[in-house]
């Protein structure tokens, strides 16, 4: 069964695009512990079932500002590179099927791969991979 398809989240007031095929859970947010990091975007580690995990905030990520000190209440647990993450986002909001559009040539959208058109606007459609490499350069949880 292909999971192609994009999860649509909102992050920091903007909508986002996550790869199906990498979300294994949306969850409710539980504690938050500090870890040491160079990322701004790493608030910490949170537990999911019996897991320890890195939680990166996906807004100040995106946006490469410090992170909120607390956020919506909602992860989404991910696949990156064979290690689980979650992304701690202000709502999940829809399941969208099928691949998504090209870019436009005239908008620049930091770790899109694709967009979605919606009523609102466009929506970029996530490389989880590269948010993952980003992750990985610089964060120590």
């Amino acid at each position: 069964m292909s999971r192609e398809g994009w999860l649509l989240v909102r992050a920091g007031g903007r909508r986002v695009g996550l790869a199906l095929d990498q979300v294994i859970e949306v969850l409710e947010l539980g504690p938050v512990y500090p870890v040491p990091s160079t990322e701004p975007a790493v608030r910490g580690v949170t537990s999911s079932r019996g897991r320890i995990v890195p939680l990166v905030h996906l807004a100040s990520l995106l946006d490469g500002r410090a992170r909120a000190e607390s956020g919506g209440g909602t992860a989404v647990m991910v696949q990156l590179g064979g290690r689980r993450v979650c992304l701690e986002v202000d709502d999940a909001e829809e399941v969208l099927r099928g691949p998504g559009l090209p870019i436009p040539q005239d908008v620049s959208l930091p770790f899109a791969v694709a967009v979605a058109r919606q009523a609102d606007g466009i929506v970029p459609l996530l490389d989880l991979t590269a948010v993952g490499a980003r992750i990985s350069e610089t964060a120590t949880p």
